[in-house]
């Protein structure tokens, strides 16, 4: 062991004796031991990855791992090294910061970007297909399809890698998936129907839903400030249902379903928390929520969808353009869920909260100037209220929340 240790030496130094190391840092058999450093903590940045902290098993195995490198490093650098350079023995090399590191900033705005800008094109070319096929049972079905296809293909390529699901997970999911199904395809008749700008002014009443599921339902008391700041948005949201021009029935009770299935996925996901990430979790939702959208499809759009439905939308755009705009509305709706849910997990909920109401406001604004649709004043004011009502309390819901997690870390 001593012998090759000093021919490596030797060979890289290239100088004929090595120095005598000094007593109090080597031991017998000519090795030297660097004495061990502690592993960063959290707040330096150590044990996070993309915002995550490492579980404690995780903790425990790196933090092991780099007490042995530490300890068990010999100190072939001071035999090699000239006389006189002994003291840059000891000196550790800074690894060279990653551009995420670098500008966190950055990064997180061109998420916030690129979650806006997915979010509007999916609802634009959304609302497109419809205008030649209006079958929305159908349409949905495909979202969720090419989301899984997409999903499963980052399974087979380990980007992420598959987290293992057992019974008991896939039993709390399965509440959580149908609560998403039921909502999404309801969105999707009610953007069917009416104009996008007028789903998403109903949409926002999607909070007043879950103040009200947590006070009557789960049990927890909502402070009046919450339900005052709701009264706005109740308020707009009934002054632009009575002057849309584009209002039916089908469109804003389909958006009202929408919101309260929104609002009880919300309840069962407390119930199913796990600490699969969210990549996962997600994917194994939109799988489970596909089957559960595949049935009413077949049964209230499959009889017209093969009389005359795909022959009519092939006939007006062609094959390659409606297939290829299925695929690409898919692939938008899952990209912009999955950006929003990355978001999430890079800023504080205040941050996304205030993020949530503005991508509103820009899918209401961008579908009004794309489709031209005309609004009355009284919508458009409507909507105004609705949206600044929203605004209030996402602000002071995400305050009360931070104030919540501070007392707990206290």
């Amino acid at each position: 062991m001593e012998s090759r240790v000093l021919s490596r030496a030797a060979a890289f130094s290239a100088v004929p004796q090595l120095r005598k190391l000094p007593r109090e840092s080597c031991r017998s058999g000519g090795l030297c031991f660097a004495s061990p450093k502690p592993i960063g903590t959290v707040g330096e940045g150590g044990n996070l990855i993309w915002g995550r902290q490492l579980r404690p098993a995780l903790l425990l195995e790196s933090s092991q791992g780099a007490g042995k490198r530490d300890i068990l490093s010999p100190c072939l650098a001071a035999a090699s090294s000239p006389a006189g350079g002994g003291d840059s023995a000891g000196e550790t090399k800074i690894a060279p910061v990653g551009f995420f590191e670098k500008y966190p900033a950055l990064v997180t705005g061109f998420f916030f970007f690129m979650w806006y800008f997915l979010n509007v094109i999916f609802n634009i070319l959304n609302k497109k297909i419809y205008n030649y096929f209006p079958y929305p049972y159908f349409v949905s079905v495909v979202h969720l399809f090419v989301g899984v296809v997409y999903c499963l293909v980052s399974w087979a390529v380990g980007l992420p890698k598959r987290a293992p699901i057992d019974s008991n997970l896939l039993k709390l999911l399965i509440p959580v998936a149908v609560c998403h199904a039921l909502g999404h395809v309801t969105s999707n008749v009610s953007f069917a129907a009416v104009a996008v700008s007028f789903t998403h002014t109903v949409k926002a009443l999607e909070p007043f839903f879950n103040a009200a599921a947590s006070q009557f339902i789960l049990g927890q008391q909502i402070p009046i400030t919450l339900w005052l700041s709701l009264a706005p948005v109740v308020l707009g949201v009934s002054m632009a249902s009575l002057t849309e021009l584009s209002f039916n029935w089908v469109g804003f009770i389909s958006a009202m379903i929408s919101n309260i299935s929104f609002t009880y996925r919300s309840i069962y996901s407390k119930k199913a928390m796990t600490d699969m990430d969210s990549t996962n979790v997600y994917a194994y939702i939109s799988i489970i929520a596909l089957f559960v959208c595949i049935p009413p499809a077949i049964i209230i759009e499959g009889p017209q969808l093969m009389k005359y439905g795909f022959s009519d939308a092939i006939a007006k755009v062609g094959a390659i353009k409606f297939v290829s705009d299925l695929f690409w509305v898919g692939m938008f709706y899952h990209l912009y869920n999955q950006l929003a849910t990355n978001t999430l997990e890079r800023v504080a909920p205040l941050t996304h909260a205030v993020g949530n109401v503005l991508k509103r406001v820009f899918v209401i604004g961008f579908s009004i100037l794309v489709f031209g649709n005309k609004i009355s004043t009284q919508t458009g004011i409507g909507t105004v209220i609705a949206i600044a009502g929203v605004a209030i309390y996402s602000f002071i819901k995400a305050k009360m929340e931070e104030e919540k997690r501070q007392l707990k870390s206290t």
